[in-house]
């Protein structure tokens, strides 16, 4: 079934690090961070609390950019890298059993600064979607910790068309989990 699932995109299944492959399969790149997001795509913006204070920022910040925060939510991640760098590789794959759907992505940008830390993932040729996702935590003044997922897309494959309104609501639900997930790690729940 994994192969069935695989075959629907046009492009065939590789490690990320395998072969390398093209650049994003969108034009805006980038747009997650510079904003404000592209029109003619579907716009995503969750934000969540998920802790208080510099641990809980640090401890956000470091699950979101390994990777840890989308393994603990059960995706299963494969990169290059142990750390959100751009350039950096990443497929990302949901699913139940033995059927699921991988996502290739490229990361665009990074932040790693006192008060910020996350980064954006560009979609790649194969992945059922065509744009962009911020996954970001920020430190603000009053010590509180959010996370906030910010995406624009739209789809690439007929079947992500055929789910349309599905695939949408599936994607918010999915930052809601993340979301949860984060502040579990973060030891705000």
């Amino acid at each position: 079934m994994t192969r069935l699932i695989r075959s629907l995109s046009d492009e065939p299944p590789a490690h990320p690090a395998a072969a390398p492959r093209s650049g994003p399969n969108y034009p805006e790149v980038g747009a997650t961070r510079v904003r404000p997001l592209p029109a003619a795509y579907h716009h995503l913006h969750h934000s969540v609390r998920v802790g208080h204070g510099r641990a809980a920022f640090e401890t956000a910040g470091a699950a979101v950019t390994t990777w840890r925060m989308h393994r603990a939510s059960g995706a299963r991640v494969t990169s290059e890298a142990v750390r959100a760098e751009p350039g950096v590789t990443v497929e990302v794959s949901m699913g139940l059993g033995p059927v699921r759907f991988t996502a290739p992505c490229q990361v665009i940008w990074t932040a790693y600064t006192e008060t910020e830390t996350g980064f954006a993932y560009g979609t790649l040729a194969g992945h059922p979607e065509c744009g962009e996702e911020s996954f970001v935590v920020d430190l603000r003044e009053d010590g509180s910790v959010w996370f906030t997922v910010t995406a624009f897309s739209r789809a690439a494959a007929w079947y992500a068309r055929l789910g349309g309104p599905v695939v949408r609501a599936l994607q918010l639900a999915y930052a809601r989990r993340l979301g949860r997930t984060l502040r579990t790690l973060a030891g705000g729940a």
